[in-house]
């Protein structure tokens, strides 16, 4: 049976899970760590920790937000880890470990778990939008992952909503969207510290039909509904899959359904309608794409 340790590296905690298995993988044991911010050597530190804990592992599969030469096995950049621009991770990893090291998109991580074994595996044409900390996009073609020329394809949070307001990191989908900005906006409607105000409290609220979490749902879910039409004029693909643990909400699906049945209205009669549907694995999507990008290998 083979053993793969799986790394999912975010903003606030580095999960990790170790993967066992010989065709089909299951999680065998799963934790976490704060992610380190200060520096490189502290980062890479951290994930060589989490080696030595596992270290009957055959090799190292690890997800992380920004541009990832997976090939090179390179974070070319990351706006939440800037400190590993430029960085050969995998190398300087398997280095430490001894064990081959792969590196992959976070966005794209799920998209590869979706296609493999999730909601898309019916389709080949395909976009996975993930809501956390930020928001990560990935489309797929012909059940592949479509990077572009610089690695940087279905990147939405850096793109700009609004064609009115000025040209600046607030004007962009990564504030409209993260499923972190909706949780502050609820803590301000509720006048609450946003550290008291969890998403399990939020979605309590909602599916007690408390009218303003409602509203301020549907707000959200308008931003997400007209990015959805959008990409949909853009790429044109046969499914939308939406991630994130907030997809695991069916009052959140919901509520986007209805918000592109609004848009669909007002707009062309002949243009085809977004289809969504919620990502297979929700928080663990990440775990099981980086698994599927190492068997790859």
């Amino acid at each position: 049976m083979r053993k793969i340790l799986t790394i999912d590296v975010g903003g606030t905690f580095i999960k990790h899970a170790v993967m066992s298995g010989t065709r089909s993988f299951k999680i065998a044991a799963q934790n976490k760590t704060p992610t380190p911010r200060d520096s490189h050597e502290s980062f890479l530190e951290a994930l060589a920790d989490i080696f030595k804990a596992n270290a009957d592992v055959e090799g190292i599969a690890i997800s992380m937000p920004g541009l990832i030469d997976t090939f090179k096995g390179i974070c070319i950049s990351s706006g939440a880890l800037n400190f590993s621009n430029g960085h050969c991770i995998a190398a300087e990893l398997q280095n430490i470990c001894g064990v081959p090291v792969t590196v992959e998109n976070d966005a794209n991580c799920a998209a590869l778990a979706e296609v493999k074994s999730g909601s898309l595996t019916d389709v080949k044409d395909a976009f996975v939008l993930v809501f956390g900390t930020s928001v990560g996009g990935a489309f797929i073609h012909n059940k592949e992952i479509y990077r572009g020329a610089h690695f940087c394809a279905g990147e939405i949070a850096p793109t700009f909503q609004n064609v009115n307001l000025e040209i600046d990191e607030k004007n962009t989908y990564h504030y409209a969207l993260s499923a972190v900005v909706f949780q502050k906006k609820c803590a301000e409607v509720l006048n609450m510290p946003p550290e008291e105000v969890t998403g399990e409290m939020i979605f309590d609220l909602i599916e007690e039909n408390d009218d303003v979490m409602l509203d301020e749902l549907y707000k959200y879910a308008h931003g997400v509904a007209i990015k959805i039409f959008n990409l949909q004029m853009l790429f044109d693909p046969e499914r939308f899959a939406l991630g994130g643990g907030i997809s695991a909400r069916q009052s959140f699906i919901d509520a986007v359904q209805d918000k592109l049945d609004e848009i669909c209205k007002i707009s062309f009669d002949y243009l085809p309608r977004p289809q969504i549907v919620a990502c297979k694995y929700h928080n663990e999507a990440n775990l099981f794409g980086a698994l599927y990008r190492y068997l790859k290998k």
